[in-house]
């Protein structure tokens, strides 16, 4: 027996916000990160509706990008004192995730980070408070998923929560709050979008229900990122909802070991002045998975199936997977985005020298591909790579080199 679970409710389009207007609750607290959603009037017209709406509203702002463990005890605490009946979270990826595992917490007062982490395991929650999810980026597609990525900074390990307790009730998917997302942005959340939608494709736990929405995110974000990334509104629109819909597929399809690089890698190296950004790891990594992955039969298959949808030629599978590898770098020049840890620069553009030294990358190589195996994404992967397999591959991202194994 499989599950299939998405919010109850989803409202999408432009105008979307006014459906806070129809809420019912006494109070409802607000999860924020930084100044974007109210420097643009977002997080005010949130306010007047959930207030419109008859609520009690407080505001807990200032959630860092790649939230941590301490920000999502510290927002916690804040709602065991306020005790609200809704939490609303607007904004990126990092807000939702962060009022998620805050959600967790504050239903369960005495649960700690390590039991929030078990795959599967949270116990019930909306005991005390339902959850809307407000998405201002078009990628992580938090507001519909199971998951959350809260990053433990005393070990550098972003630590991904998985579990359907933490799918939204709502989610509120406003194509007018893309318009914001600077073009960097823009580039990192697409290509985290066309991530999930692959990844979820290919995965084990793939289904008749997943499919669909994986392939038209698959045709979507083909056709839209790179003219959303040069300015292009409508199409921006357009990517709004092709993220959604790649995190409708994942959220039930899981993903695979292109996540568990990402996750593992993005704050392994902090302590030389900047994370590697998710959908930048993504975008990296993707490609060389794809190369690993495709010796599984099943798995080139499906990569074919892929690029076949994708209008890519080719009569072989070998053909066809060789093209979908080559199309997802050129995507990866047109948006600005390095090819290997090796030249991606502290400001995640591409660089001759980045700002990983090889040396402490080949150092720390062991521990953070022991942490890629034991990531949560690595079960659903078509192929289960070794400690050995995991380095080798790890080191294809470092050089850009071909992985042949």
């Amino acid at each position: 027996m499989a599950r299939f679970t998405l919010p109850r409710d989803i409202y999408h389009g432009e105008g979307a916000l006014e459906a806070l207007k129809s809420f019912t609750g006494k109070k409802a607290m607000i999860c924020v990160g930084g100044g974007s959603m109210k420097r643009f009037g977002f997080l005010d017209k949130v306010e007047a509706y959930l207030k419109e709406a008859g609520m009690e509203v407080k505001l807990f702002e200032g959630i860092e990008p790649d939230p941590s463990v301490e920000t999502v005890m510290r927002g916690a605490e804040e709602m065991l004192k306020f005790e609200p009946d809704w939490i609303v979270a607007i904004g990126g990826g990092s807000p939702i995730d962060a009022a998620k595992a805050m959600w967790i917490k504050y239903e369960y007062p005495d649960i700690t980070f390590e039991d929030m982490c078990k795959v599967f395991g949270i116990p019930p929650l909306r005991k005390k408070a339902h959850f809307c999810a407000i998405s201002s980026t078009s990628g992580t597609a938090t507001e519909v998923t199971a998951f959350s990525i809260i990053t433990d900074y005393e070990k550098g390990i972003k630590y991904p929560i998985a579990d359907f307790e933490i799918t939204p009730d709502v989610a509120i998917v406003d194509p007018e709050l893309a318009e914001t997302m600077p073009q960097k942005l823009v580039a990192h959340t697409g290509m985290d979008a066309m991530t999930h939608a692959i990844e979820a494709y290919v995965s084990t736990a793939n289904c008749d229900f997943t499919d669909p929405l994986a392939l038209h995110a698959i045709e979507m974000i083909q056709t839209d990122l790179i003219p959303s990334y040069n300015g292009d509104m409508e199409k921006r629109h357009s990517m709004h909802h092709a993220q959604c819909l790649a995190g409708m597929a994942f959220s039930n399809a899981l993903l695979g070991i292109v996540h568990s690089m990402a996750h593992k890698t993005g704050a392994a190296f902090a302590d030389y002045g900047a994370h590697i950004i998710h959908g930048a790891a993504n975008a990296m990594y993707l490609p060389k998975v794809i190369a690993f992955n495709a010796k599984d039969e099943t798995a080139k298959k499906r990569y074919g199936k892929i690029a076949d949808f994708m209008k890519l030629g080719g009569s072989t599978d070998e053909e066809k997977v060789d093209l979908l590898i080559k199309y997802l770098r050129g995507m990866n020049d047109e948006l600005n985005i390095p090819h290997c840890i090796k030249n991606y620069g502290a400001d995640s553009y591409p660089t001759e020298e980045g700002f990983v030294p090889e040396e402490v990358f080949l150092e720390r190589l062991p521990e953070v591909a022991k942490n890629a195996i034991g990531d949560a994404c690595t079960g659903s992967n078509p192929r289960i790579p070794t400690q050995e397999e995991m380095e080798k591959l790890l080191k294809c991202c470092y050089y850009d080199t071909e992985v042949d194994f």
